[in-house]
Parts: C-alpha cells; structure tokens; sequence
C-alpha cells in the first residue's frame, strides 16, 4: 500500500485536524503504517520535534495518533502570526523571516511548491499511507495561483480529496457543492466526495439530503460524524481564545479535597501555546478561565501569563487593560502568579527587543529579578529536569534570551515568594511536577484542594485520540475511505460548472 488522502474543509475550522487525526488513529488499528502531513499551517499553537524543530501542535497531535514521533517533514511551512499583516515564516523547522501577507502571496509561496512536494513525497516513501490536512478552504480562488496546501498538493502528489464540513454551522450542503463549483475541471476530477461533521439528531432526516447532493455532484458521502463535546485537539488559531480544546470541554472528575482551585489566564494578544494550561483544565477541581479585566483575578487562586508572539505588545496590553497593576499587587501580596515564555519574560525587570517588536529598551514589571535580552536566532530545545522533586519536560520556542539575576532556581527561571516564572511550554503535562506545583498554589491561596492522585494527562490525549478513531470507525463508510486512500479519486468524475474563473 502507498496511499494518500488531502482532507479539506468547506471552511476554517470545519473539522480538518480532527478528522485527519481520527483517520490516522483509525489506520493504525489496521496494522498501517501511517504518517500526518500539512504542508502550510497558519498557527501560533506550535510544538518542538526531538530534532529540534518547530511544527503546528495539530500535526504534532496527529503524529501521537499514528503513534510515530513528529518530524519537520510532516509540516515543513509554518507561519506564525505578528500581527494582521505579517508572519514569522518557519521552513522545515527554522525560522527563516518575516514576510507581509501580500509578500508571501506574491511568489514565495509558490516557490515553496517543490520542497513540500519533496517533504510528501519522502513520507510516501517511509509509510504505507499519508493522511494530509488542507487549510482554511480550497475554493479560495483569490489564493489558488499560489496554493501549496490544498488543491496544489492534491494535484501536484495527484492526492484524492475529501471534503469536510461542519454542519452545526448550517448551510452545510450548499458549502459542498459550492466548493466543487468553485474549482477548476482538473481540480475538480479529485474531490471525491464529502464528510459531514457534527451532526445532531437523526441521520435519517439528513439522507434525503446527502442523496440530492450525489445527484447534483456525482460524488457520494463518506459518512456523518456525530456531535460529540471534548473531541478536538490542539487549536491551531492563537489569535482566538477558545475553551474548545481537547481536554477542557471533557468530563472530569469532582474534587478530591473541600475546595477548588481557579485559575485565570491572561488573553494576552497573539497569544501562543495556550494549550499549556490544558493539563490543569484536567485536573478535577481545577477551573481554568481566560480573562482581560484586572477585577476577574480577584478571586483568582493562580494567575498564569502565558506565552505570546509579541512580548513588548503584550507586556503594553497588561498595562492598558491594567492588569499589569494587578499582577504586581499580586506578586507583593505573596499570592501565585506563574508566567510562561513571553509571560514569563514580561515579568522581569526589563526586555532588549531590537528583534521582535524592534522597541529597543523596554521597562518589564519588574517582579522578578531577570532582564531580556532577544535574540536573532531562536531558541528551539526539548529540555528535562527536575523541580519540586519531581522530574519535569518540557520544550521551548522563543528568541527571548532571560539572563536570571536572583530568587530561587526554577526549571530554567526563577521564582521569588510565589511568582513563578520559566520558558518551558508543557512542563505542566507532567503528572508528578504539576501536583506539587498545585499543592504549593493550594497552600498560599488557603484552599483545601488537594489534586487527583491518579490523573494522568498523557492517557487523558490517548482516550482522546483513541474516542477520534472511534468516530471514524464507527460513523464512517471505512471500506469506501479505505477504498480511497489505497486507489485514489474515482475515474469519471463529473465537472460542476461553473469551475473556477480564467
């Protein structure tokens, strides 16, 4: 078997990552040896490789479904965010420069064209199959010139290509055939067919529907996933703040002591890795918000800071929204504050951006005794060590360079009292650190809590990988799909017009 498959959406957020993840899941059951891919990700939820280099956390979540390590070819374009109109561009792991929109648009993408078709094809070589992720929709036909994740790649490694679509969002059955309408007779010749995603109530009411779409497209549907809470993974999108993630819409547990524990996360801008705080949303007890007001850490029991892709705008957002006041009132008051990265560097006394934000000298908060400097080169590493007694992990992605004056040694930072602060993302995920790191919370903020003994965050992503491949296996036409992934797109296939304009 040497099988491909692009999984594209009617939209963004249509259930692209999660399907993909759930038919990698449910391949590897088969016995296939199976391997994600996205050939450009738009994402400041990124994730770092043993290798040391940086991908989406998507194609990183979707390699733990294959249950296979992450490598850069499985996402060699990685853009992150600066702001509306520029992006950091990451190839095959390393940042090679920041780019305008229009810029990138204008030719570069374009260029990219040949190292993912070489990134693919060196993965088809290695796998039996390679279940590939689109971006945002491929009937976007301002940007099809220059196309490299959707119907670019399905033409250029001739990928057959499922298209998915959310239809909580409604209008789910037009999006379909407008998609198909909207692309070219070449284009067109390797859609072959259509996902439902996020179905409530009875499929049958939804038959009708689905054999009227065949008629009008000549392409059938290859099943209709249910609605189901808790079934994401990684966010791509850090410039949204959403409690939609993997963990944190699941059931938990009640508390195993009298009290619970709040926690408040700073909605920073660009906010990026926000999946860190992921690991406590799953412990029973824990109830972790994203906040933007000074008055909502009030009754916060730990203050996290998280990271971000603009330190100096970020530190000035705390300042305008005066949540920079709160926190050092917080700090002075001995009560928890934890900062992560960027967090982590807004802290300190002061930050050197001559890189980022290009601000030169600026004034951090000042309540921990370390000073900034940025880098041009970027930090991309998978540390381990230990604190509180327990063993911890992590990885860090930042061009930030702390230079630690004082307090007490902190994985790679420092704490004073109860400000926390490392550049570390994932520490958290480890289970013995995270409840020291808890209880030493519980005690400053007086609560009774006491956290769960037994939860384990890396078997709490499995069920969840393992419930996505159940979906797959049990709402999907599985013979069809696997029909698909081995041979390709049905021969005949026929052209909706209008197809794409000249």
């Amino acid at each position: 078997m040497n099988g491909g498959l692009l999984v594209a959406g009617t939209t963004s957020d249509a259930g692209k990552s999660v399907v993909t993840a759930g038919i990698c899941r449910w391949l590897v059951r088969q016995g296939v040896k199976v391997a994600p891919f996205k050939a450009q990700n738009m994402s400041l939820n990124s994730f770092v490789t043993r290798e040391g280099a940086e991908i989406g956390r998507a194609q990183a979540m979707q390699a733990q479904a294959c249950r296979i390590e992450p490598t850069a070819l499985m996402n060699p374009v990685l853009l992150k965010p600066g702001g509306e109109q520029s992006s950091q561009v990451v190839l095959l792991g390393k940042p090679v420069g920041e780019m305008s929109a229009r810029g990138y648009h204008g030719g570069r993408q374009q260029r990219l064209l040949g190292t993912v078709l070489d990134c693919l094809a060196e993965l088809r070589g290695a796998y039996d199959a390679v279940i590939c992720e689109g971006a945002g929709s491929p009937a976007e036909i301002n940007l099809r010139r220059t196309d490299i994740v959707n119907m670019g790649i399905a033409r250029g490694a001739r990928l057959p290509v499922l298209v998915v679509g959310d239809i909580d969002r409604g209008g789910v059955f037009a999006s379909f055939f407008g998609t198909v309408a909207l692309l070219s007779r070449e284009d067109q010749e390797l859609v072959a067919g259509f996902l439902v995603n996020k179905f409530r109530g009875d499929v049958s009411l939804l038959e009708p529907g689905l054999d009227m779409l065949r008629g009008l497209t000549g392409r059938p549907s290859y099943g209709v996933l249910p609605f189901r809470h808790g079934l994401g993974i990684d966010e791509e999108d850090g410039l949204r703040v959403s409690l939609r993630g993997t963990v944190r819409e699941s059931a938990t547990a009640p508390p195993v002591g009298e009290d619970v524990l709040r926690v408040a996360v700073c909605a920073v801008p660009l906010m990026s890795n926000f999946t860190d705080v992921d690991a406590l949303a799953a412990e029973p007890g824990v109830v972790v918000r994203f906040v933007d007001r000074p008055e909502e850490l009030a009754d916060a029991d730990l203050v996290v800071v998280p990271g971000t892709r603009g330190t100096v705008r970020a530190l000035e957002w705390l300042r305008e929204r005066g949540l920079a006041g709160a926190l050092v009132r917080r700090a002075a008051e001995g009560r928890p504050v934890l900062g992560i990265c960027g967090g982590f560097q807004v802290l300190g006394e002061h930050i050197e951006d001559d890189v980022e934000s290009r601000r030169g000298h600026v004034d951090g908060l000042g309540v921990l005794p370390v000073r900034v400097r940025f880098a041009r080169e970027k930090t991309l590493t998978r540390p381990v060590g230990e604190a509180l007694g327990e063993p911890v992990e992590g990885y860090e992605i930042h061009h930030g360079v702390a230079h630690v004056l004082g307090g007490e040694p902190f994985l790679d930072g420092c704490r004073v009292g109860q400000t926390w602060g490392t550049h570390w993302h994932g520490s958290l995920e480890s289970d013995g650190f995270r409840r020291a790191f808890l209880r030493e919370v519980a005690a400053a903020a007086g609560r009774r809590f006491v956290p769960a003994p037994d939860t384990s965050f890396a078997a709490l992503r499995e069920e969840q990988l393992d419930r996505l491949g159940d979906l797959i296996e049990q709402h999907a036409d599985t013979d069809a799909l696997w029909r698909l992934i081995e041979s390709g797109a049905p021969q005949g296939l026929p052209f909706i017009p209008p197809g794409a304009p000249a």
